[in-house]
């Protein structure tokens, strides 16, 4: 049973890559982190392109310019600037500071350029994309290292631009500025930071024996210097891609191990290049190994099967990149991507709690004997009475608008719909503002219409508004609402329209389940009497209509366009997407919505076996594994669907986590509709299309994915990703700063059969418009 679980698992998601996203600062678009006065800029925004290091600074410092304190600091006690980082980055913003006339500083710890400096000799240098003009000053146009050097040293000794040699080690704010304080002791006093740094923290290690060794590098400079030698680079970036290539054109006899089944991380050119010597013999790959150990004359290597293998070895180049300094942004108090800190973990845990009690009073809990003490909604009507004789009137008569709207009131799940209608709103328009392109603003719309007129104004105003004025007493009115909507009362009550005081006559809440499916919604389907209408609109959505959607569009065609979860997750949620967590450990953890929709699917069982058997006791058996409720009706069962997955799973847990891990964690690990179109979306046409030349493993594709899809190990190796966790929130495709993304379809065998036409990427917006 293990081996069979196993085996589904990797064939329905684990075997789609899971790479894991690097932690960086958190800023905005302009730089501004939570620190006031601090911004970022460069590499550290998370786009390693130095066409858009050398555009974030400028941008950066014109954001600063804009605040009125920066033009009104006080010369010589605190300047308007300092900015931290002599790179690109730095001294764009430094030549854009001069032009905005604001005094400034720059602090750096090593030399100017030292990014660059420390490159191999003659490094070819990627200024994509070719058209971009950065904003500023400083402008690059070589593309090798040495004369790329020269080009920038040239201007910014033409511009005069000081730099002081010094090393930041924190930054304070204290009396109303910035303090920095420096090592050895000195300090330096801003009204604005601006930490251009870029990723120049600690090189990350192997952690392995014979480390220390003087044969170990972490850098190359000039690969002629080991000529004739054996070497071994580990890394599989494009600094470790680049330096094998580099050693094995200088004469090296070059060895790359990589703990990858395959090289995806580099950019294509550079995986080419070096297959190319590999095929030639110049280069010798040991991909899904790692170093085991380091001797004075070799070097052990572990295989993935355990196995160990000794070469002889002269150098050993660990290249695995560097860690950003996280240690001096959190000595800042500059937030970072998926820290937790005492305060967080308490608005956290207070957040739950209050969703806790909202869920319990939503759905008449555990709790109820505390939320009945009190009148409210109950009595909305005669507070709506009581504003005057007009409000009165129409009060009464539950004929008029107000008087429908009135009893609706008295129900809490008005008040939960509304505010959930009234978020996706709110929230939806500064999604479409900050996401302007036409696929986003239609999906938008989509989901924000679907939310509004379906799923609450008409089970709660126009139905029940409809029913008080007749449409359903007699004819076909009636025999489409008898099968649709049941009635509460009886016949006789409802022909004399004696209206029960608690609420609406009939089951209007069951018009839910035109928009949300079995078994993300299953009571339409789990009735006492089998309710056929139902059951065939279920049966329709569920094994026709969606299955079909999902061969065409992907899974997001309901996730991403339909479902009300997903409108909160894309809209309340969307600024949090680069919260949900990535990586194989996290990617296992998707299979709790299977276990779920299984739980779903026995539960169909026990229904349909008390309807055929109605007095074998099975209804009560089942109302206590749906509901929660004993043969009195008393709660007694907090493990129920009812409560363990639609309130803790899907409210409680769902929602709750929107701040910490994104908006998407029902979605992605917990909904049992979602784990059925993932086996759906396993023969759909559906992927997102890579032009992996225009790839430059930056990542960001990945990063924003409140999926956990690694986006970027697809479009880095031109491959079609067809990850069936994908809702289609475009979120890679709009963010992508390089247009390589696009939605399309693809054949079994992964030929692109069309592309959408509703345009996704800003990038290839403006080009195509260029």
């Amino acid at each position: 049973m293990r081996g069979m679980i196993e085996r589904y698992t990797r064939w329905l998601h684990t075997r789609w890559p899971a790479g894991r996203v690097e932690q960086l600062p958190l800023a905005g678009p302009d730089g501004r982190t939570n620190v006031p006065g601090v911004y970022l800029c460069g590499d550290l925004t998370g786009v390693p392109l130095l066409k858009f290091a050398l555009d974030s600074g400028v941008n950066a410092v014109r954001a600063i310019a804009a605040v009125p304190r920066a033009r009104a600091a006080e010369q010589g006690e605190a300047r308007a600037l300092l900015i931290l980082g002599a790179g690109v980055a730095g001294m764009a913003a430094a030549l854009e500071a001069r032009t905005l006339g604001l005094d400034f500083e720059v602090i750096e710890a090593a030399e100017p350029f030292a990014t660059l400096v420390h490159f191999p000799k003659g490094k070819p240098i990627f200024t994509y994309p070719a058209t971009m003009r950065p904003a500023g000053a400083l402008q690059v146009s070589a593309t090798v290292k040495e004369a790329l050097l020269d080009e920038l040293r040239a201007q910014i000794a033409a511009a005069n631009v000081p730099v002081t040699a010094a090393r930041a080690e924190r930054i304070e704010r204290r009396d109303g500025a910035l303090t920095v304080h420096l090592e050895g002791g000195g300090t330096r006093r801003a009204h604005t930071v601006l930490i251009a740094i870029g990723r120049s923290g600690d090189f990350r290690r192997l952690g392995v024996p014979g480390e220390s060794l003087d044969k170990v590098y972490n850098r190359l400079h000039d690969p002629a210097d080991f000529a004739g030698r054996d070497v071994l680079v580990a890394g599989g970036g494009d600094t470790a891609l680049e330096a094998a290539v580099a050693l094995a054109r200088a004469g090296a006899r070059v060895t790359l191990s990589y703990r990858g089944a395959r090289l995806a991380r580099a950019k294509p050119g550079t995986i080419a290049a070096l297959e190319r010597l590999a095929r030639a013999g110049t280069v010798t790959l040991r991909l899904g190994t790692t170093v085991r150990s380091i001797g004075a004359r070799d070097v052990v290597l572990n295989a993935a099967d355990g196995t160990a293998e000794t070469l002889g070895n002269d150098v050993v180049f660990t290249l695995l990149g560097r860690a950003a300094p996280l240690a001096f942004f959190r000595r800042s108090g500059v937030s970072i991507r998926g820290d937790s800190t005492r305060l967080g973990q308490l608005v956290l845990g207070v957040f739950i709690a209050a969703l806790v009690c909202l869920y319990d009073w939503k759905s008449s809990g555990f709790l109820e004997q505390y939320w009945s003490r009190s009148a409210w909604p109950s009595d909305m009507p005669q507070r709506l009475a009581s504003l005057g004789t007009w409000w009165a009137a129409q009060v009464a008569d539950r004929g008029t608008l107000l008087g429908t709207i009135a009893v609706s009131m008295k129900s809490r799940s008005f008040y939960y719909t509304f505010v959930y209608t009234s978020l996706i709103g709110w929230f939806g328009y500064q999604r479409v503002r900050r996401r302007a392109t036409p696929y986003v603003t239609l999906q938008t719309w989509s989901l924000f219409l679907i939310q509004a007129i379906p799923l609450f104004v008409l089970p709660e105003i126009i139905l029940p508004w409809l029913g008080y004025r007749g449409a359903f007493d007699h004819g076909a009115g009636r025999a489409v609402a008898d099968q649709l909507f049941e009635p509460y009362i009886s016949a006789s009550d409802y022909a004399a329209r004696h209206w029960p005081e608690w609420g609406h006559p009939r089951a209007y809440w069951r018009a839910y389940g035109f928009i949300l499916a079995w078994p993300l919604n299953v009571y339409n389907i789990f009735t006492h009497e089998p309710r056929w209408t139902w059951i065939a609109i279920g049966f329709v959505q569920t094994f026709v209509l969606i299955p079909l959607a999902v061969l065409r569009w992907g899974k997001g065609a309901y996730c991403g366009w339909v479902c009300s979860c997903g409108a909160l997750a894309e809209t309340m949620g969307d600024t949090q997407r680069a919260k949900m967590p990535h990586g194989p450990g996290w990617n296992r953890v998707n299979m709790i919505g299977q276990v779920f929709l299984a739980f779903a699917f026995a539960l169909l069982a026990l229904r349909v076996a008390a309807w055929v058997l109605p007095g074998s006791g099975l209804g009560g058996l089942f109302d206590l594994l749906l509901e929660g409720r004993n043969g009195q009706h008393q709660l007694v069962n907090p493990l129920s669907y009812k409560w363990f997955v639609d309130v803790l799973f899907g409210g409680v847990i769902g929602v709750g986590f929107y701040f910490k891990y994104s908006g998407r964690v029902w979605c992605r690990f917990a909904c049992p509709l979602a784990a059925l179109m993932h086996i759906y979306a396993r023969f759909s046409r559906f992927a997102i299309v890579p032009e992996k030349k225009k790839c430059i493993s930056c990542n960001v594709c990945t990063s924003v994915c409140h999926q956990g899809i690694d986006v970027m190990a697809f479009a880095n190796r031109g491959v079609p990703m067809q990850d069936p966790e994908c809702v289609r929130c475009s979120a890679c495709v709009q963010s992508c700063p390089t247009g390589v993304l696009q939605f399309g379809e693809v054949g079994a065998s992964g030929q692109l059969i069309r592309l959408d036409s509703l345009m996704a990427s800003p990038v290839i917006a403006r080009e195509a418009h260029r």
